[in-house]
């Protein structure tokens, strides 16, 4: 047996996936934080301090560590690290695990280093850290060391991350901050304009996934949401439509669009021309909202399919990219 563990980390910044070469995904949790104020120690990570947001007396808070997609709360996410990789190596702590981690195209220098920091102190051996497109499409099986282009739209809770991708580096990218979690806060403040009433982050993304579509439906869905109403402050029960949502995400989907086409514009012809071909794939949790694709390509006259497992995709990349750690040592070390 190989004394050292490899693991491959999708720093998300509504979930953590961690994934185990030979066993694949063995860790799917939220990354929230719940922390105590009076004596500032982690009181639960992942799942069980998810269950708290919203819901925590005062002397206790549950909070998200990465906003982004980059670290807001350096000790916050060190600790996170620490739990999850604890958690993945099991009863195996007498080696420190080498540890490779997704981080959004976009982040600057002084946040990859802190990334890095972080990892090594959670009691890693070593960290690479690697940009989340590549892993993407390296997890959404897009051969990316061909010489012709692809071109992958990962999208997550706190950033989408386009980029078009030929001979293992990326050619032409763009990271925006819009994802998942700013799709529920469209929601929440369109159902406060709309129906007067108040809901939490984890009804707005019930709704989400309930109803929600990138497109108006013909035949719109409807679900009955729980919330307090805003003249009263009693709790009240209204229904809300898909219609909701697509006009609420709307502004958010024209800058995904938006920067969309920014990087088809920097695609040398000859690649865009591949793109065309090939098609867009999206990846990512919030892919899976009801006909983004169908939006995506009306809006940029390219096919557009969701890689299979969306969800998993770069988590999957950066363990086949740990695996093959010296055929992808350039897309690694390269900035």
């Amino acid at each position: 047996m190989a004394l050292s563990k490899k693991i491959g980390i999708d720093l998300g910044t509504t979930s953590i996936l961690v994934y185990l070469p030979k066993r694949g995904i063995i860790i799917n949790e939220p990354s929230v934080v719940a922390i105590s104020r009076i004596d500032k120690t982690v009181l639960a990570v992942g799942k069980e301090a998810k269950d708290m947001l919203g819901r925590t007396p005062d002397t206790i808070i549950a909070h998200r560590p990465l906003k982004d997609g980059v670290i807001a709360d350096y000790r916050t996410t060190e600790a996170m690290l620490r739990y999850f990789i604890n958690k993945a190596m099991g009863g195996m702590r007498l080696f420190r695990p080498e540890v490779m981690i997704a981080v959004p195209g976009g982040i600057t220098s002084t946040e990859r280093r802190a990334v890095i920091d972080a990892t090594l102190s959670a009691g890693a051996r070593s960290a690479y850290i690697i940009k989340q497109p590549l892993v993407a499409a390296i997890g959404a099986n897009i051969p990316i060391g061909s010489p012709s282009g692809h071109m992958i739209v990962e999208m997550g809770g706190g950033t989408t991350e386009i980029a078009v991708i030929a001979l293992g580096g990326i050619v032409a990218s763009d990271s925006v901050r819009i994802g998942g979690v700013k799709f529920d806060k469209a929601i929440i403040e369109h159902i406060r304009r709309k129906y007067n009433l108040a809901i939490g982050e984890r009804t707005a993304e019930d709704v989400k996934i309930s109803v929600g579509s990138a497109l108006y439906l013909e035949n719109r869905l409807t679900m009955d949401v729980k919330g307090r109403d805003m003249m009263s402050g009693l709790p009240k029960t209204v229904e809300v439509s898909s219609d909701d949502v697509t006009e609420a995400i709307q502004p958010l989907l024209e800058g995904i669009l938006n920067a969309m086409k920014e990087v088809l514009n920097q695609t040398p012809p000859e690649l865009s021309a591949d793109v065309m071909d090939k098609g867009i794939v999206i990846s990512g949790g919030t892919s899976q909202l009801r006909n983004l694709d169908r939006l995506f390509a009306e809006a940029t006259g390219v096919p557009t399919y969701v890689a299979e497992e969306p969800q998993m995709a770069v988590a999957r990349g950066t363990g086949i990219a740990l695996d093959n750690l010296d055929a992808y040592k350039r897309s690694v070390f390269s900035e």
